[in-house]
């Protein structure tokens, strides 16, 4: 069912008289009905807390708060409202009151909240990751008002493991690539081109039959996407690369939306929303020990890139902080400066980056 565009909440709250047992008198509630959304299903590590976190947990710390306001929520996950490619304006123009953003999806929007697709290899652990940019986005003016220019209050950032190789023969070096057609998005070009391999950009739920078919001979994706496609299946050779964990987008809120809430329930948003990132890295971290399992048990052949050879990869590739930085700068964001905090950042966690992407800042 199509949910129509929200208007301030503050028009729409509604009293209703509950009961409670043992008084003598009615306890006045109100309640704030509002929307969750997201373009994909809640199987996906960084969908699934939007419900488990923000929907199931919100009314109940309200009461625990003895706040007078209980949350009703309509639930439009699994792409009911809106298609993968929109998850940002949505948000933006209240077709949702709040939902998961792909920032992943807006290059030209959003470019900051990219910056991990032009930093592969700086990270080691989801941790690194996800505090890293929950950072920035809380201390950085730019990574604020990026989300700010489009009415979005932000809360906290989702992660994924890293990128692995899934292809049709065994990858033992990096010129084994060589002339090799690989699927994945297209953000990933400027890695896998330098290698000699072309980057044929598609979507994942494509990337099964177009293995199968010969349109590409393998593909890069994150061990957690791949296993449920079953990838291992037409790609049983699969190369833990370990790109490292990265960030792709989060939680936000419209903020008329925010702003219209009363303060108590503005407080459990916020509070759930950060708890919203813990919930989402502790999946990825359990998920991506299981799927690894389960490809070798299933008959994959599963091997670890060697380090050397990572650190070679990552060599070859272009100045992509410095490639990044010169076209956002022209957009005129301060991407010298965030690259900078970046990399300063992530150290600052304890990632050891094989690469200085601001080296040439």
């Amino acid at each position: 069912m199509m949910i129509s565009r929200r208007t301030a909440v503050s028009a729409i709250i509604s009293a209703t008289a509950l009961p409670i047992l043992g008084a003598g008198r009615a306890f006045a509630q109100k309640t704030i009905p509002l929307t969750i959304a997201s373009s994909h299903p809640l199987t996906i590590p960084w969908v699934s807390p939007l419900k488990t976190v923000i929907v199931d947990k919100s009314n109940a710390l309200l009461e625990q708060r003895g706040s007078e306001f209980r949350i009703d929520w309509t639930e439009a996950f699994g792409g009911t409202l809106y298609n993968f490619n929109e998850t940002l304006e949505a948000v933006t123009s209240q077709l949702t009151d709040m939902g998961w953003i792909g920032s992943l999806f807006e290059p030209a929007s959003l470019p900051l909240q990219n910056i991990m697709y032009m930093t592969p290899f700086a990270t080691q652990t989801v941790a690194q990751a996800i505090n890293t940019m929950n950072k920035l986005n809380a201390e950085q003016p730019a990574m604020k008002e990026e989300w700010s220019r489009y009415n979005i209050t932000f809360f906290g950032s989702c992660v994924s493991d890293g990128y692995s190789l899934f292809t049709k023969k065994p990858i033992e070096s990096l010129a084994d690539l060589q002339g090799l057609k690989i699927l994945g998005g297209a953000t990933l070009a400027p890695w896998i081109e330098p290698l000699g391999a072309s980057l044929v950009a598609t979507g994942i739920p494509q990337m099964y039959s177009q293995t199968q078919t010969g349109v590409g001979d393998g593909v890069l994706l994150i061990a957690t996407g791949a296993y449920p496609l079953k990838l291992h299946e037409v790609a049983p050779y699969v190369t833990r690369v370990d790109t490292g964990p990265l960030t792709f987008g989060g939680f936000g809120i419209n903020t008329t939306t925010f702003e219209s809430l009363p303060e108590d329930v503005q407080q459990v948003i916020a509070e759930l929303g950060a708890e919203y990132s813990t919930e989402n890295a502790r999946l990825i971290v359990e998920r991506e020990k299981q799927v690894f399992e389960a490809f070798a048990k299933e008959g994959a052949t599963v091997t670890d890139m060697p380090q050397a050879q990572k650190q070679e990869w990552v060599d070859r590739l272009p100045d992509l902080g410095a490639i990044w930085a010169e076209a956002t700068e022209a957009t005129g964001a301060p991407a010298r400066e965030i690259m900078k905090a970046f990399m300063e950042t992530v150290r600052a966690e304890g990632a050891e980056p094989l690469r200085d992407w601001a080296a040439n800042l």
